[in-house]
């Protein structure tokens, strides 16, 4: 079992910063993948930021690498909570974004990278909110 919470979002003016936080709660321990995908108006979901809580190397995709910033806290071995810093924010960051898990494993490619297959990804948040103008 699998629950996930997120919090932040919001809006920013272009060049600005936001973070988005997500707390996953498991029913039991192991490494899983978790993070971030986004779907803007008329787009498919894609994957932002993605990290494996057995591997400090993250996925990013191409359009958000340098810019976007994925750290996470997993002191606890049913909880899981992962940042999402997002810096230098452009119009077409606008989205809607979830956090997702892969749980209770993960497809992973050299260096413990999640390889961020959507299928993998069956447990989503809500959803919040970015826009950028």
């Amino acid at each position: 079992h699998v629950q996930l919470v997120e919090s932040g979002g919001g809006s920013a003016q272009s060049g600005g910063s936001l973070t988005l936080s997500c707390v996953a709660y498991v029913s039991a321990g192991g490494n899983f993948c978790m993070g971030w995908f986004r779907q803007a108006p008329g787009k498919e979901r894609e994957g932002v930021a993605l990290v494996s809580t057995g591997s400090p190397n993250p996925y990013y995709a191409e359009s958000v690498k340098g810019r976007f910033n994925i750290s996470q806290d997993n002191a606890k071995n049913t909880l899981n909570l992962v940042h999402l810093e997002m810096n230098s924010l452009k119009a077409e960051d606008t989205a809607m974004y979830y956090c997702a898990a892969a749980y209770p494993a993960c497809t992973m490619v050299g260096g413990g990278v999640p390889l961020g297959q959507r299928d993998e990804y069956k447990h989503w948040g809500q959803g919040t909110q970015v826009t950028v103008s």
